[in-house]
């Protein structure tokens, strides 16, 4: 059996069937558009000459809904480059196809829910990025991939693959019940990957970034925060920076997650609501999380960038005690903690006392190091990573990930012998400015797919100074972050769970089984922020439009100016009942289930 997955293909249309076929094979894959029956076929002729045609690039995978399966098909692709002389790239474009050939067994309730499950289902996917390769693992590291058998190098891709990072691992369960169906079976990443060709003394080396986000406990800003009950936490996300350089391979990785507790910050019209702990056990969740990332990664050194003030710093102190007082030997012996008020430290612009953090976590840095080998010689090994957070693991996390990285680079590049001997990086203008651009980018990605809009504070990323322009860009995106989390991210929500399949649509919703997405607001509510515009309306008339002013126009001023109040502070009392909140898993909204695995 091949591991690699068919790389072009043509798909084929009928009435009844549809008809997959790879370039330069005799394998068919055969699906019935009335059994839904699946099947490889030897290639002898059967496709119609009538059939509809059309060039696809790989399947996502089977999705099902109230108007019965959907075969979602990669329609465009862009290559970001290559690894090991593999190809990557980035899915650009879908096209999704329904087995059923006409609606007309369905209520015009049964094709309007029918209709925002596709919606939700093309709103996931149109989301930057996903990644895929015919040949390459994109879910492993370059160090864990070294350290596998053989044979686990000849299995299919769908069944070696790292399942936290595969995120159609649910679509693709109908195909990847069948061995023989490997071939079709195509996992995609989610995250940012940027693969650079580079040059400095006149040595040319690839230079490139993967960061891969995990499906368990995957969701929005507010509506997922912390850990599950399993020790997955939310916007978990592996980085990995590697260098290819003549017959030199390096690999550097750091992870991010939410804080292991359970807590959470769910939207309520508050600008920043704040953070609620659990009462909930910790100490088990918080075990099983640490102890899989020892056995992953080893040692770990966890970097909390949150405040000490306020709820923040009750988490701080939470997540310190449970660091410093664990029953298990092996997050006592594995784990260590650092904190750095990122806020406080860098107060008043001054973000170039982040050197104080590097300085603490130099040590750390050269004890652990990082994976390299050369012309298939293990040199070095990464025995552990750096996982950090803030409090979306976004903003500041990046900032210091994107530091530490340079670090290693530095190290990396001059045992290359790519850098002279007390050169430094931050020197190469051409490279370092690629460097933090790219940084910056993937900031920007993993905060769009996490929050919906770009990172904070990534003029420090881009430039190495924070900027008054920098600060107004951070300003906008919070507006944006703001109307988003409060009015969007619920819908949002419920598409990655349908998309996961924590969610599992049913055939009869709207019919026979009641449809969760037919629960509205009480549109009485909106009478709320409806009179607060209204009277600001009336605030803005009383004071533009009058000629001249009088005691009347005095007392309307100050008439609306009461009732803006009133109805502002009345929104803000009911803003839970406002936002746009989650649907379809409701029973998890704080400790959201892991998804089916594959393989």
């Amino acid at each position: 059996m091949s591991a690699d997955v068919a790389e072009e293909l043509v798909f084929h249309c009928t009435d009844d069937r549809f008809f997959v076929e790879p370039v330069n094979s005799k394998q068919l894959l055969v699906i019935d558009r009335v059994s839904h029956e699946i099947t490889l076929e030897e290639n002898s002729g059967q496709i119609p000459f009538s059939a509809s045609r059309k060039n696809v690039y790989g399947l996502v995978g089977v999705i099902h809904l109230i108007a019965g399966p959907y075969l979602i098909l990669i329609t465009k692709r862009i290559k970001v480059g290559t690894l090991n002389k593999q190809t990557i790239w980035r899915l650009a474009d879908t096209e999704i196809v329904p087995y059923a050939r006409s609606l007309v067994s369905l209520t015009a309730e049964q094709k309007l829910y029918n209709d925002k499950y596709l919606s939700m289902l093309q709103q996931v996917l149109s989301t930057p990025y996903f990644y895929f390769s015919y040949t390459y693992d994109l879910t492993h590291t370059l160090q864990r991939l070294y350290y596998t058998a053989e044979d686990f190098l000849q299995m299919a891709l769908h069944e070696r693959a790292d399942v936290r990072f595969v995120w159609n691992q649910h679509l693709l369960r109908d195909l990847c019940v069948q061995p023989e169906m490997s071939a079709f079976c195509l996992p995609l990443v989610h995250g940012f990957i940027s693969i650079k060709p580079s040059s400095i003394n006149g040595e040319w080396f690839t230079w490139a970034i993967i960061s891969r986000r995990s499906v368990y406990r995957a969701g929005t800003r507010m509506w997922t925060r912390g850990i599950d009950q399993e020790g997955a936490v939310a916007n978990y996300v592996e980085t990995e920076q590697i260098i290819e350089f003549r017959d030199f391979r390096s690999s550097f990785v750091q992870t991010r997650g939410s804080i292991p507790l359970y807590w959470s910050q769910e939207p309520n019209l508050k600008y920043k609501p704040p953070p609620r702990i659990g009462n909930a056990n910790h100490e088990e969740a918080f075990t099983r999380h640490f102890e899989s990332q020892v056995l992953c990664y080893g040692k770990q050194v966890a970097v909390n960038l949150i405040d000490q003030k306020g709820v923040e710093g009750k988490l701080h102190e939470a997540f310190k005690h449970l660091i410093e007082t664990s029953a298990s030997q092996m997050v006592r012996d594995n784990v260590r903690y650092e904190y750095f008020d990122f806020h406080h430290e860098c107060r008043k612009m001054r973000w170039d006392r982040l050197s104080i953090l590097m300085d603490r976590l130099a040590p750390d840095l050269d004890s652990m190091g990082y994976f390299l080998f050369r012309d298939g010689v293990v040199l070095l090994e990464q025995e552990g990573v750096f996982r950090t957070n803030c409090i979306d693991c976004l903003d500041r996390t990046n900032v210091v990930q994107s530091m530490l990285a340079r670090k290693q680079l530095q190290s990396v590049l001059t045992r290359m012998a790519i850098l002279i001997e007390k050169q430094k990086i931050q020197d190469q203008f051409s490279f370092e400015s690629m460097f933090k651009n790219v940084w910056a980018d993937n900031a920007d990605i993993i905060s769009t797919e996490y929050s919906g809009t770009g990172a904070l504070k990534t003029d420090f990323t881009r430039t190495g100074k924070r900027t008054h322009m920098g600060m107004m860009k951070d300003l906008w995106n919070s507006g944006v972050r703001y109307i988003k989390n409060n009015f969007f991210d619920g819908d949002r929500q419920d598409a990655l769970d349908m998309f996961l399949g924590k969610y599992q649509v049913e055939a009869n919703e709207g019919a026979t089984r009641l449809c969760p997405l037919n629960k509205n607001r009480d549109t009485r509510l909106l009478l709320l922020p409806s009179a607060f515009f209204f009277s600001l309306l009336m605030v803005f008339a009383c004071i533009l439009l009058p000629s001249e002013y009088s005691s009347f126009t005095l007392l309307s001023l100050l008439f609306w100016f009461g009732m803006m109040v009133v109805a502002f502070l009345a929104t803000l009392m009911q803003g839970r009942l406002l936002v746009n909140s989650p649907r379809l898993c409701l029973s998890n909204l704080n400790h959201l289930t892991t998804p089916p695995r594959i393989g």
